[in-house]
């Protein structure tokens, strides 16, 4: 460009040169001069130069079509590669990156074409890799054993996977189907689930046998558009899978805590006889005091399985927590972390304070120090947080995921039932119960519960 410039300057100054100093004149006078009768020229006199003005008009009336030429030169290709970049681009809005512009140049106008083309190849590498991405999880939506329905703000399905076309429309699309429609020919409790809006865990009767469904259901935004999104999971083949579980774990807990237990008796009953038979009776009374022992702690197990089991449902009333505190200090050791709230607790007194004896009792049971088991009472929007915690070694990521299952105990000579029992009571106050280690050690039990009546 600066070339470009330089040399129009330069031929502007020489055609202003030429038309007021020389050539121009010079021709002019020639032309003007008239032959003599023996058609001889005459001799030229000075030559008139031209004033500026004229000289200026002359130089424009060259320079203007030679400008207007040289600058078609100089802008057509520039047009060419912007009308190229256009098309492109339009191509992309079109969502087509197969466009790539040709250049043989290697100015700052072949580096954008470069740097163009890189960007088309990149762009039609990523939309491959996510055609490949969105056929492999469709694929993998199509065939998963989970009824998948998506919804519009219309309540018209906008996709639906092939276990959801077995479910609700025996095999054939549902894609632009008023889905409440298509739920009117489900069972009432699928249709009452559905409608819901929350998740739910059903039974429907299907095919002449009861089966069992999760409905996990959540809204969201899609394209700026508001959509539900509907998973309904069969659970009949895991419940059962797991009752076995439990009750095989059941079982084998029940069979060693008997084992325990009649086995002593069974040898302190034949020691008692083989005494009896003796004549020495002065032992006997230590030998039933023994298996009368065993038969209390026999009892006091079976007892227990017949309160987890039997747990009656919880009458919440209005409960003050300094005298609540006062009373649970009378069964159990804690130091309170946080100063006690204003509004008083909702929830069963009974059931919640045996809950928070065996998490205290668990708390000392951890092997921290005594002083460090704390309590704490929080009341946050509509829940209260009751919070047992310790400084104890905490729990393994395995010991945390299942320590709430029932009948299981990491300690020998445990049942199993105090975190599920507190579980149990939690949530049939409507709350929940959370496990989790403390930063420095320890372990934090979490009780949530209603902070009122529902």
């Amino acid at each position: 460009m600066t070339i470009v410039v330089a040399a129009s300057a330069i031929v502007g100054a020489l055609v202003f040169a030429g038309v007021s100093i020389w050539p121009f004149p010079q021709v002019l006078a020639w032309m003007r001069a008239v032959p003599d009768k023996t058609g001889k020229l005459p001799t030229p006199g000075p030559i008139e130069a031209f004033d500026g003005t004229t000289a200026l008009v002359i130089c424009l009336l060259v320079l203007l079509p030679l400008s207007a030429w040289v600058a078609h030169l100089l802008v057509e290709p520039l047009r060419r590669l912007m009308r190229a970049l256009e098309s492109a681009l339009a191509s992309y809005r079109d969502g087509d990156f197969s466009i790539s512009i040709g250049s043989g140049r290697n100015d700052e106008l072949g580096d954008l074409i470069h740097m163009h083309n890189a960007l088309g190849q990149t762009l039609r590498e990523q939309r491959q890799h996510l055609a490949q991405r969105e056929l492999l999880l469709d694929t993998v939506v199509q065939n998963t054993p989970v009824a998948l329905v998506l919804t519009d703000a219309t309540g018209k399905v906008t996709y639906a996977n092939i276990a959801a076309r077995h479910l609700f429309n025996e095999g054939r699309a549902l894609a632009g189907l008023d889905f409440a429609t298509v739920l009117e020919a489900m069972p009432a409790n699928l249709r009452d689930a559905a409608g819901a809006g929350e998740d739910a865990l059903f039974n429907v009767e299907m095919d002449g046998s009861e089966e069992t469904f999760h409905l996990s259901q959540r809204g969201f935004r899609l394209q700026g558009r508001p959509h539900r999104l509907q998973l309904y999971r069969r659970m009949t083949r895991e419940l059962s899978r797991q009752e076995v579980h439990t009750w095989k774990r059941v079982i084998r807990v029940i069979s060693h805590e008997l084992n325990n237990s009649l086995a002593p008796i069974s040898s302190l009953s034949h020691s008692g006889a083989e005494l009896a038979r003796r004549g020495d009776l002065a032992r006997l009374p230590g030998v039933f005091a023994s298996i009368g022992d065993r038969a209390k702690h026999l009892h006091s197990f079976i007892a227990g399985y017949a309160s987890f089991a039997k747990l009656p449902a919880p009458q919440a009333r209005e409960v003050p927590w300094a005298p609540f505190l006062d009373d649970l200090a009378l069964h159990a050791e804690f130091r309170l972390a946080a100063p006690l709230p204003e509004h008083p607790g909702w929830f069963d007194r009974t059931q919640v304070e045996q809950v928070l004896i065996n998490l205290i009792k668990n708390a000392h049971e951890a092997g921290g120090e005594a002083t460090e088991v704390s309590l704490a009472v929080h009341h946050i929007g509509r829940e209260t947080l009751i919070e047992v915690a310790d400084r104890g070694p905490g729990m393994s990521d395995t010991v945390l995921a299942q320590a709430l299952l029932p009948f299981y105990s990491t300690k020998r000579s445990g049942t199993g039932l105090g975190l599920a029992l507190a579980r149990e009571i939690s949530e049939a106050h409507g709350g929940r119960i959370a496990l989790s280690n403390r930063d420095g050690g320890g372990l934090r039990v979490t009780l949530l519960l209603p902070a009122g009546p529902a």
